[in-house]
């Protein structure tokens, strides 16, 4: 029997990105499926009901729930939702268990499985289905555009009848894909880049985007390619050093964060008055904490002649092409399931199992 695929509007404030686009839902109506769609669903993300051929569509989102043998989503739905879903329905999507424990409740006496998709393995088969990596390629080339819209000053050098504009200086801490992407960002727009991570590794990758890789003298290296925990003295050592450096900087963007855990604190108050008046702090891992003591999550404010932004959820406003990637994610992830059009789960497959939250009324995390 064909498995019904069921996609709702988002209702997180903010959330325009969609877990379903045209593309996918003609790919999985290929394999057999059946998809059922809230009418209007794709609207946030510019995917007007008329895009989703082969898709079904319902004016009750209540209802559609009620059909669904596989709900996908972006962030989790409410309680009251879940509810909605008869047991034994898949839940796939960003479904954050750590922020909430009721959440995690109700997937269980739901007796629902659900898929969180940020505790998928990172290894090389998960690739097509890292949706941490596809949603924190957009946030980092979104933190660089609004750096540049709240600097007081250009990004490139530029050379006018007025006089040569230095290019600014900017300063991304850390190297995973958001970083990245910050530095190729700002070096798209004529800064002149750094790139700063605890990892030594990271320099090469740092260096091909044609970022200068600020080595502070502290090496955190560690056993397969993560870091080790830096000694006190060496991270006072680290901090000392950073803290002298962002002296010269006009741009600071941080990206170091952990999924279901607080951000490290990087920068403190003390480094921040050293910094120059009209320095701008762009603090991606705002919705964790921030890496900045003085961040203020969802929050734009200027202190001490200092600019800081704390965005919640920037890769919501790239809506169309982050809904793009992460639909795709979603769908190499739900056709590992699909045979004939049907459910079909293998549980020896280690992105099946070690994803899965919950299975049948209880807990499983394998």
């Amino acid at each position: 029997m064909a498995a019904c695929i069921v996609f709702i509007r988002e209702t997180a404030p903010g959330e325009r990105r969609v877990a379903l686009t045209p593309e996918t839902t003609r790919k999985l109506t290929g394999l057999g499926a059946r998809v059922l769609i809230e009418r209007g669903a794709g609207e946030p993300a510019f995917f007007p009901d008329a895009a989703y051929a082969g898709a079904e569509f319902s004016d009750d989102a209540d209802a559609a729930l009620a059909q669904a043998d596989v709900l996908v989503c972006v962030q989790p739905p409410s309680n009251d939702r879940l509810a909605r879903l008869k047991p034994g329905a898949v839940v796939i999507g960003l479904l954050a268990p750590h922020a909430d424990p009721a959440r995690v409740q109700a997937f269980v006496d739901g007796k629902l499985t659900a898929f969180p998709l940020e505790k998928l393995p990172r290894t090389t088969r998960a690739q097509a289905m890292d949706v941490l990596s596809s949603q924190a390629g957009m946030a980092g080339y979104k933190a660089v555009l609004l750096a540049a819209q709240l600097a007081p000053r250009y990004f490139p050098m530029l050379t006018t009848a007025a006089g040569t504009i230095r290019p600014s200086k900017v300063l991304v801490v850390g190297a995973g894909v958001a970083g990245l992407q910050s530095i190729a960002t700002a070096r798209r727009l004529g800064a002149q880049v750094e790139g700063f991570d605890v990892r030594p590794e990271t320099r090469e990758q740092i260096e091909s985007l044609g970022g200068k890789f600020l080595d502070l003298g502290v090496s955190a290296a560690g056993e397969g390619g993560y870091a080790r925990e830096l000694t006190a003295e060496e991270r006072a050592e680290q901090q000392r050093r950073l803290g002298e450096h962002l002296k010269t900087v006009d741009v600071v963007v941080t990206t170091a964060a952990v999924p279901g855990r607080p951000a490290p604190k990087i920068i403190s108050a003390a480094m921040v008055s050293g910094m120059k008046p009209g320095s701008v702090v762009v603090d991606l891992a705002a919705e964790t904490g921030g890496n900045c003591e003085l961040t203020r999550p969802g929050e734009t404010f200027e202190q001490g002649g200092v600019t800081f932004a704390g965005p919640l959820n920037l890769a919501s406003q790239g809506a169309m092409h982050a809904s793009e990637m992460y639909a795709r994610n979603v769908y190499n992830f739900l056709a590992l399931s699909l045979k004939d059009g049907a459910l079909a789960m293998d549980w020896d497959d280690e992105l099946l199992a070690r994803t899965c939250l919950a299975h049948d009324g209880a807990r499983r995390d394998g």
